[in-house]
Order: structure tokens, then sequence, then C-alpha cells
């Protein structure tokens, strides 16, 4: 008998709930990135701070930088959303407009590519135990429907391309897959393994 080869289950993906980082939610995000935020002390303010400054509030865990995204959170300016699987935080992206990330600015290769005026989703952690599942398209999606309620006209991100499998760690900024997954479309490939991808909301 000829054995019959059957492709693989496709893996199901979590139901996944986002909800913005408010004051209320502050837990949850500790939560999701846990006592280090996510990678080195960062806390979500490498692209929000001059990096001397980001650098210094590395130190002792992040508590620097941490204390500064508590400041901003507690603002109420809703700085990026939480994702959510059977109600426990697994998830979360930093998103808010261009303007507020100078390290965008200061970037050589993440230049604007023309005047319209963009939001910026910048940064992903994902909970060991949720990842490969789809928690990051799902955030994605969300972040669309956030920005566009805000009246927002267009979403942007600079996800890496990588071509094997990486450490997770690697990746904060999202990939080119998950991006395409969430309706978003290459812009301009400013480097090999990085490209700015868009998601018009009009």
């Amino acid at each position: 008998m000829t054995p019959v080869t059957r492709p693989a289950p496709k893996r199901a993906l979590l139901k996944v709930t986002v909800r913005p980082l408010t004051p209320e939610r502050w837990p949850d995000l500790e939560t999701v990135l846990g006592p280090k935020g996510a990678y080195g002390g960062c806390w979500c303010m490498f692209f929000r701070l001059p990096r001397a400054q980001w650098s210094a509030g590395c130190a002792d865990s992040g508590k620097g930088n941490k204390r500064a995204f508590k400041r901003l959170t507690a603002a109420g300016g809703e700085p990026g959303l939480i994702a959510y699987v059977k109600g426990v935080p697994a998830g979360w992206c930093a998103v808010a407009p261009r303007e507020e990330y100078g390290g965008l600015a200061r970037s050589r290769t993440l230049q604007p590519i023309d005047d319209l005026p963009v939001w910026s989703v910048t940064c992903f952690f994902v909970a060991k135990a949720h990842r490969r599942k789809g928690v990051t398209v799902a955030l994605l999606e969300a972040a669309a429907k956030y920005v566009k309620r805000r009246k927002g006209v267009a979403l942007e991100g600079y996800p890496n391309d990588p071509k094997t499998r990486w450490p997770d760690a690697f990746a904060y900024h999202g990939t080119v897959s998950a991006f395409r997954r969430a309706g978003f479309v290459e812009v301009k490939r400013p480097s090999k393994g990085r490209a700015i991808m868009r998601r018009l909301l009009r």
C-alpha cells in the first residue's frame, strides 16, 4: 500500500482580546513585560528617550525607564495596547503618533518616506507561553482599529525580515510576515533585513 502523506494540522490561533494601556491596567503591563521590562530594562522607552538617558534608565533592571513609562501612562496618553488570552495578559505593542518617537527621527534608516502624518507601531513583546500563535497579528489588527478611531490616516511599522529562525528576543520590531498577515504592505526596504510597512486607514 502506498503511504499517504497528510499535511500537518495548522496550529489553532488563540482568541485574543486587546485593550489600551491605562493607569488601571498598569499591573497587566508589568505581568507581560516582567521584572526586566521585556528586554534589558527597556520598558518600551528606547524610541522615546535620547540614547544616553535611555541607557542610564536601564540600570538596576530598568527602574528609571519604568518610572518614566509609568508617568507617561499616568498622564493618560495610552502609549500602547495589551493583548489578553482568556483574561490573562499575554502581549504588548507600543503605538503612538510618529512624532512622539524621537528615536525614529534620529534614525538614519527610518526617516519619513513622505509627508503623510502617520502613527507608528514600534515594539512588541509576547509572553513565552503565547508566542507563534497569532498574538502579534492580533495586536497589529487592533492597533489599526485603535488609530482609525483616533482619526489617524495611516499606521506604519518597521519590522525585520529574518531568512532563518532567530531568537525571540530579536523580534521586538515584529516580522514582515506578521505585518503582511495584518494587512500591511511594504513601502520601502531601507536595508536587506528591514522593511517599512504601512496600512492605510481611510
